[in-house]
Protein backbone atom coordinates (compact mmCIF):
# COMPACT_ATOMS: atom_id res chain seq x y z
CA UNK A 1 0.00 0.00 0.00
CA UNK A 2 1.00 3.70 -0.82
CA UNK A 3 -0.40 6.88 -0.66
CA UNK A 4 -0.19 8.31 -4.10
CA UNK A 5 -1.58 10.68 -6.45
CA UNK A 6 -4.68 9.53 -8.41
CA UNK A 7 -4.23 8.98 -12.04
CA UNK A 8 -6.95 11.02 -14.31
CA UNK A 9 -7.84 7.81 -15.68
CA UNK A 10 -9.41 6.51 -12.32
CA UNK A 11 -13.64 6.10 -12.29
CA UNK A 12 -13.96 6.21 -8.98
CA UNK A 13 -17.41 4.99 -7.32
CA UNK A 14 -19.05 4.88 -3.93
CA UNK A 15 -17.76 1.33 -1.96
CA UNK A 16 -20.83 -1.12 -1.39
CA UNK A 17 -20.00 -0.80 2.17
CA UNK A 18 -20.31 2.35 2.68
CA UNK A 19 -24.13 3.32 1.76
CA UNK A 20 -26.42 4.65 5.01
CA UNK A 21 -23.52 5.92 6.03
CA UNK A 22 -24.95 9.54 6.50
CA UNK A 23 -22.09 10.66 4.00
CA UNK A 24 -19.04 8.52 5.53
CA UNK A 25 -18.31 7.13 2.27
CA UNK A 26 -15.09 5.32 0.82
CA UNK A 27 -14.62 6.11 -3.03
CA UNK A 28 -12.92 3.12 -4.84
CA UNK A 29 -11.18 2.94 -8.59
CA UNK A 30 -10.50 -0.58 -9.23
CA UNK A 31 -10.22 -0.17 -13.59
CA UNK A 32 -6.31 0.59 -13.40
CA UNK A 33 -4.17 -2.12 -14.20
CA UNK A 34 -2.21 -3.72 -11.27
CA UNK A 35 -3.68 -1.21 -8.85
CA UNK A 36 -6.75 -0.35 -6.77
CA UNK A 37 -6.96 3.58 -5.60
CA UNK A 38 -9.29 3.88 -2.36
CA UNK A 39 -10.23 7.75 -1.07
CA UNK A 40 -12.32 9.41 1.32
CA UNK A 41 -15.42 11.15 -0.31
CA UNK A 42 -15.65 13.72 2.14
CA UNK A 43 -11.85 14.80 1.46
CA UNK A 44 -10.97 13.83 -1.91
CA UNK A 45 -7.78 15.75 -2.05
CA UNK A 46 -6.28 14.97 0.81
CA UNK A 47 -4.65 11.71 0.01
CA UNK A 48 -4.99 8.31 -2.08
CA UNK A 49 -4.61 4.96 -1.07
CA UNK A 50 -2.83 2.69 -3.61
CA UNK A 51 -2.98 -0.99 -3.19
CA UNK A 52 -2.11 -4.39 -5.17
CA UNK A 53 -4.78 -6.28 -6.87
CA UNK A 54 -4.67 -9.39 -4.26
CA UNK A 55 -4.14 -7.11 -0.96
CA UNK A 56 -7.04 -5.53 -1.95
CA UNK A 57 -9.35 -8.94 -2.80
CA UNK A 58 -7.53 -10.30 0.64
CA UNK A 59 -9.24 -6.90 2.55
CA UNK A 60 -12.51 -7.48 0.57
CA UNK A 61 -12.80 -10.67 1.35
CA UNK A 62 -12.06 -10.00 5.39
CA UNK A 63 -14.55 -6.98 5.41
CA UNK A 64 -17.09 -9.65 4.02
CA UNK A 65 -16.23 -12.01 6.91
CA UNK A 66 -19.16 -12.48 9.81
CA UNK A 67 -17.71 -10.93 13.44
CA UNK A 68 -15.93 -13.46 15.73
CA UNK A 69 -17.29 -13.81 18.74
Amino acid sequence: MELTDAPTAARWRTATRSSNNGGDCVEVADNLSGRVLVRDSKDRDGGTLSFGPAAWRAFVDLTRRPPAG
